[in-house]
């Protein structure tokens, strides 16, 4: 079985948790902290068999590819990571933009921008477009079975 495409917005959000410093790699698993940072979500990967698992709510409930993942794939090389754009997204708080604009992604996505330089944000929005194309030809499968999210917030 393989993931759904991201929202987009879950590209801007893993490369805030890679810029905080919220990816924990221990080899071929991560622990990611959220953006309040009480609470941590699973990372599997087989780089071999393009495998690769997370418990962050998307993945689980709505099948795409979650933030989680994208930021592990990031951190260990996998995508291509330039820290002078994710520098933009540093100290996000995703949860509580999300909550504000109650999951309309396309609505925390505006309130992030309009906080950049226009230059910033079509260099950000441009490299994240190029992820996005990335993420689609990895065509990456479920690494064994889902995981419940964890709780709280």
């Amino acid at each position: 079985m393989f993931w759904q495409h991201p929202p987009i917005i879950k590209i801007y959000e893993a490369l805030g948790a890679v810029a905080d410093g919220r990816v924990h790699l221990d080899g071929d698993t991560a622990k990611v902290y959220s953006s309040s940072g009480n609470k941590y979500y699973d990372v599997q990967y087989d780089a071999e068999s393009g495998a690769i698992m997370t418990n962050d709510n998307g993945s689980y409930w709505k099948g795409y590819l979650g933030y989680p993942a994208i930021a592990y794939l990031l951190a260990v090389g996998a995508l291509d990571y330039r820290a002078d754009l994710a520098a933009l997204l540093k100290g996000v708080k995703w949860k509580d933009l999300n909550q504000k604009h109650k999951n309309d992604f396309e609505k925390t996505l505006a309130e992030i921008e309009s906080g950049l330089e226009s230059e910033e944000s079509e260099r950000l929005a441009a490299y994240v477009q190029e992820l996005s194309a990335v993420i689609e030809k990895l065509k990456l499968k479920h690494l064994g079975q889902k995981k419940l999210p964890p709780e709280g917030y």
